[in-house]
Parts: C-alpha cells; sequence; structure tokens
C-alpha cells in the first residue's frame, strides 16, 4: 500500500480546521499532519512537513492565502507540494490571484464531504481543480481583463503540438479528452502537457489555464466546455 496523502490545513476557523480534519483524518489513505490558523505558520508548517496537499483559506489575519501561495510556489524545495485555496464564496479576485501565484484550484468551505476527499485525491495526483464550467467564469471574469502580465513569455519555446495542447487545456479538457481530439494516446497528451508545464515554468494545470488566455493564445469568446456541456459543480480534474 502507498503512503497516506499528507495534508495541512491553513484556516483561521478553527470549526472549519476541525471539521475537515475530522473527515480527511477518517480515510486510510488521507492524514492531516498539520494545522495553522494564518498564512505565516501556515508556510511555516508547510515548510516543515512537505504535505502532498495544503488546504489554504484564501483570507487570513498576518498573511493572507495570496501571499503565502506566492511564497511556497517560490520556493524550489515545496515544488511538490499542492496548494488549494479554500473560499466561502466562489471565485473573486483574491481565488484568481491565488491561482495565478501558483494554487492548483479552488474549493468552497459547504462543499460535499465525497467532493472533497476527492477533491484532495485530485490535487495530490497534481489534477487541476478547475471544472470547464469555472475555467470559462475565471476566464471571463479576470483574465480577459486588461492587464500587464508576463506570462506570456516562453510561448515561442513551444513546439506546434504543445501549442495546441496549450490552448486544449485552457478550454479544460482532461489528458484523454485531449488524446481523442487530437487522435494521439494519452500517455502522449500528458507528456505534451508536461513538457508545456516545463517550458513555461507552471506548477500545473490550473497555471497553463491562465497562460493559455493571457497569452493570448485562445480567446475567451472562443471558450468551449469539450464535453459538450458544462458541469454544475465547482470541482474537477484538469
Amino acid at each position: 500500500m502507498s503512503r497516506p496523502i499528507r495534508v495541512v490545513l491553513v484556516d483561521d476557523q478553527p470549526l472549519i480546521r476541525g471539521g475537515f480534519r475530522a473527515l480527511l483524518d477518517a480515510e486510510a489513505d488521507i492524514h492531516v499532519v498539520g494545522e495553522a490558523a494564518d498564512g505565516e505558520n501556515g508556510v511555516a508548517v508547510i515548510r516543515r512537513e512537505r504535505p502532498d496537499v495544503a488546504l489554504m483559506d484564501v483570507q487570513m489575519p498576518v498573511v493572507n492565502g495570496v501571499e503565502a501561495t506566492r511564497q511556497i510556489a517560490a520556493d524550489p524545495d515545496l515544488a511538490d507540494v499542492h496548494v488549494v485555496i479554500l473560499t466561502n464564496y466562489g471565485i473573486d479576485q483574491y481565488v484568481f490571484e491565488a491561482l495565478r501565484a501558483g494554487a492548483g484550484g479552488f474549493l468552497v468551505k459547504d462543499i460535499e464531504p465525497v467532493d472533497l476527499l476527492q477533491a484532495v485525491r485530485s490535487a495530490a495526483r497534481g489534477d487541476a481543480l478547475l471544472s470547464p464550467a469555472i475555467t470559462w467564469k475565471l476566464i471571463s471574469e479576470y483574465v480577459s481583463r486588461p492587464q500587464a502580465s508576463s506570462d506570456a513569455r516562453g510561448l515561442d519555446g513551444l513546439t506546434n503540438r504543445e501549442r495546441e495542447v496549450l490552448a486544449l487545456v485552457g478550454r479544460g479538457l482532461s489528458n484523454e479528452e485531449i488524446a481523442e481530439q487530437m487522435v494521439i494516446s494519452p500517455l502522449t497528451a500528458k507528456t505534451h502537457v508536461s513538457r508545456a508545464m516545463v517550458k513555461l515554468g507552471a506548477r500545473d494545470r490550473a497555471q497553463l489555464v491562465v497562460i493559455a488566455y493571457e497569452s493570448g493564445l485562445i480567446e475567451p469568446r472562443r471558450m468551449g466546455t469539450g464535453r459538450g456541456h458544462a458541469p454544475h459543480d465547482e470541482t474537477g480534474s484538469g
């Protein structure tokens, strides 16, 4: 049996931490290894414990979730930590900034228990917790706003295939769906995605989504779900 998924909880509400911990620790394959009530202590705990997943509240005292995520993303020793932002309100500017900073997705705090467990397992695998419906909302409300961005850097270094894959990731397609559309194997699709991430300096698929749109590779009006119908939930593997 592989080792349990290691999780750190960072939230200033004790009831939230306690409820999430009880739920997660009840699973044989998940173990909460640390908690913190603010971003500063959260980063310290994460540096000490090196978890697979950090569930990070977006708004906290001392250091908020956006800045804490930025510090984690900037630390090469924490490259394997997958940050998932927790929010009460769904996607907003704070959540978007956290995704830009390096978070792999976000969850609303009133998520169903079964969906939380699935999300933690997906995050541990490196999947982006952004369904096509949420990707569309993200792009239409935030990424499409004019702003100075350096995320276009590196696109010239991508092959035509990698550009095509990046565009499909930006539309919310999974590796299997990319493979089907490009008539290649899922393993080849995964390889193209991985190479694009390395060349663009992206931590995960969520950042690839942001880069795909901010670079102008895809325009919001061309957005499609890739599944025919956008799902109604707010989580999903990328």
